[in-house]
């Protein structure tokens, strides 16, 4: 990994709807909520901003629902930043798994969901218009998703595409926003993905001419995890410093304690992931160990632990979660009443939770921020 990043990099970024202090983690709220909980709780967590993604708000519940409720702040009651992700990763996820379900072409990605006879068509102009349409405060430009493991020879197609596609995305923005005529104060802001796999030459190709073109941010594209599960250390520190310091970077869809710890110390600011609340609904809780991380935080694992909530051994546990967490779950109920609450499946659990692993994650962003330095007596 490389060094932690350079302090001529921006602390923060001003939004329509609020600043966002970096590093920030963002859950995912896919289709316009975050399971479990609602814009209150979000606040009481200390979330900054949210990730929403147009692959499925174009379902459900429809752009047209969306604007006629006002906006995906209004609809949500969501007062701070939203970042939309243009959906290419989950049109490839669907299209890869099952290849009767759409195709990928130089036009777009054209898709029909399992669950709905209608054939939906994403062009990268649509994409940006859509996030526009829905009052998004951070756009992802559509990109052609790949996982590390696939050969050369896709690599470089989408490489090629995404390419193609961000230069589509950042001149379709510039159109909206004139017509539009959208003030400065509540311009968003424009990101681009980078792809290439596992391969530092296409990563350095499609970075070097995404830098060209000129974006707001970047974001690091693909599959995060090799096939065991573990970080792609190497090629995510070496995307970071092909973007460099003066860039915001979102690793996207980066999500467990540690790979968020590990994607900070090598620069990025922005994280996000459906990972946190998941694992809190099915029973898995985030801890701490101590009052701090230690200086090595992305490496060393030892100031996190996992609870697991329908052990039985929890059953009559009168302390809370973690004592070290300041959250509402954490400061007015037991690891036992929680355990109850789990085996009756009854939907408090699921909130409580949700509450829990949000703020550890919150927490962890605020810890990870640069600590100012003592003041000289």
């Amino acid at each position: 990994m490389p060094a932690k990043r350079s302090p001529t990099t921006p602390p923060s970024l001003a939004l329509a709807h609020g600043t966002l202090t970096f590093p920030a983690f963002l859950p995912d709220a896919t289709v316009g909520v975050v399971r479990s909980v609602d814009a209150f709780d979000l606040e009481q967590c200390g979330v900054a901003a949210l990730v929403m993604n147009t692959f499925h708000l174009m379902q459900r519940p429809g752009s047209s629902t969306i604007r006629a409720l006002g906006g995906l702040h209004r609809m949500t009651g969501w007062p701070g930043p939203i970042m939309t992700d243009s959906g290419g990763f989950q049109a490839y996820s669907l299209i890869r798994q099952n290849p009767k379900r759409g195709s990928i072409g130089d036009d777009g990605i054209t898709f029909q969901p399992e669950d709905n006879p209608r054939n939906f068509h994403l062009t990268p102009e649509k994409s940006v218009r859509l996030q526009l349409g829905y009052g998004a405060d951070i756009v992802v430009c559509l990109d052609d998703c790949t996982n590390a493991g696939a050969p050369p020879e896709e690599q470089e197609e989408a490489v090629r595409r995404t390419l193609a596609w961000a230069l589509r995305c950042k001149r379709e923005f510039g159109r909206a926003l004139d017509e539009r005529r959208t003030p400065t104060t509540q311009r968003p802001l424009l990101f681009a993905v980078v792809q290439g796999g596992n391969l530092p030459e296409l990563r350095r190709a499609c970075a070097e001419q995404l830098l060209a073109i000129g974006f707001d941010g970047y974001g690091f594209g693909g599959w995060p995890l090799d096939e065991e599960g573990k970080l792609l250390t190497e090629i995510i520190g070496y995307t970071r410093d092909l973007i460099g310091p003066r860039w915001p970077m979102h690793a996207l869809g980066v999500g467990s304690p540690r790979n968020v710890a590990a994607c900070a110390a090598a620069g990025y600011e922005m994280f996000d992931s459906a990972l946190p609340t998941r694992d809190a609904r099915q029973g898995r809780l985030y801890t701490w160990t101590g009052e701090r991380l230690p200086p090595d935080a992305g490496r060393d694992g030892s100031w996190f632990s996992y609870l697991y909530i329908n052990d039985k051994k929890h059953f009559r546990t009168p302390a809370p979660i973690s004592p070290f967490c300041d959250c509402l779950c954490c400061r007015r109920y037991s690891t036992g009443y929680l355990h109850h609450l789990h085996s009756i499946n009854d939907l408090l659990y699921a909130r409580l939770a949700t509450i829990h692993n949000l703020r550890f994650m919150t927490r962890l962003a605020e810890l990870l921020r640069p600590q100012p330095a003592p003041r000289e007596p």
